[in-house]
């Protein structure tokens, strides 16, 4: 039976927190337009803001040995996950969409005990070089192709059973897109310093456009600048004269491939169907083993002499 809170409960934090997937769904306003859904996965995008019981705030991803919280005690009514760039920009627009916002983030067990938890909220978009983008993630908190921040005010949070998701092992996050922002970015990062005439001067010079298939800038302006449904989505993020990152020289690199590789049918592991199941595959065993046998027995002498 499912159950709805009009906050994130502490005993789900934890939880919330484990998880290495999770889905966003959005929609415009106008009645014919897409609704989308979105997974999400790489690691520390996602935020919980945590109220504790002595009133304060606190970012799930700082909490350290030093500074534990009772979760017996503290909620959350606000997330925010770093949105990283793609081929589509479907959240930021809905979220900045005029008398919308409207969202909700799914998480679902894929392992351990069977969980579906789901966060109702209103969001707001936060681009690359806006202050509230540079509150939430200083240069040196970026990741790789960041382009905002999606903030969600929580105001239901439903659980349901989760019975019928299946098992899933985690392998690991994908390279391939780090490698292709780590690159986009450095384009745009090499073309701003070289257009420099002192890097020391406080307003930098205005650096001319790189060609249209160079720099992460770039593929925001001619690619996530509207919805599907024609609603704008970035406007801000490739005009900021802010550079991005010169991953180059803090030493980040992706130089190993993914491992893209299916295994073979056969490798899939077979779930049985629960204990009465079990029980008759092991009696059909037993019941067929004991009729071999007796035909051997019987048989077996003529067959050999």
């Amino acid at each position: 039976m499912g159950k709805f809170f009009d906050h994130l409960p502490g005993n789900l934090i934890p939880w919330v927190m484990e998880q290495k997937l999770f889905w966003v769904a959005t929609a415009p306003l106008a009645e014919d337009g897409h609704v989308n859904v979105s997974p999400k996965g790489y690691e520390d995008t996602m935020h919980v803001m945590i109220e504790t019981e002595d009133g304060k705030t606190v970012d799930s991803q700082n909490i350290t040995e030093d500074s534990p919280v009772n979760f017996k005690k503290a909620k959350s009514i606000a997330v925010w996950y770093e949105d990283l760039t793609g081929s589509g920009a479907e959240t930021i627009a809905h979220a900045n969409e005029h008398g919308n916002g409207r969202i909700t983030i799914l998480f679902s067990a894929f392992e351990g005990p069977p969980n579906i938890v789901r966060l109702f909220g209103t969001a707001k978009a936060y681009e690359f070089g806006t202050p509230e983008y540079e509150e939430f993630l200083p240069l040196e908190k970026r990741q790789p192709s960041s382009r905002s921040v999606i903030w969600i005010d929580v105001h239901k949070v439903g659980t349901s059973c989760g019975f019928a998701i299946p098992f899933y092992a985690y392998r690991g996050p994908r390279n391939k897109h780090r490698m292709i922002s780590v690159e986009k970015e450095q384009e745009d990062y090499d073309h701003y310093a070289s257009c420099l005439a002192d890097l020391d001067s406080e307003k930098p010079a205005t650096v001319p456009e790189l060609p249209r298939e160079k720099g992460l800038k770039n593929y925001w302006r001619f690619t996530n600048p509207k919805s599907i449904d024609g609603v704008p989505a970035v406007q801000f993020a490739y005009e900021s004269p802010k550079p991005l990152g010169d991953w180059r020289s803090r030493g980040v690199s992706y130089p190993i491939p993914d491992d893209e590789s299916i295994p073979p049918k056969g490798h899939n592991v077979m779930v049985g169907r629960g204990l009465v199941a079990d029980v008759g595959k092991i009696l059909a065993g037993f019941g067929a083993g004991a009729l071999v046998t007796s035909f051997l027995y019987k048989w077996a002498p003529a067959a050999f002499y």
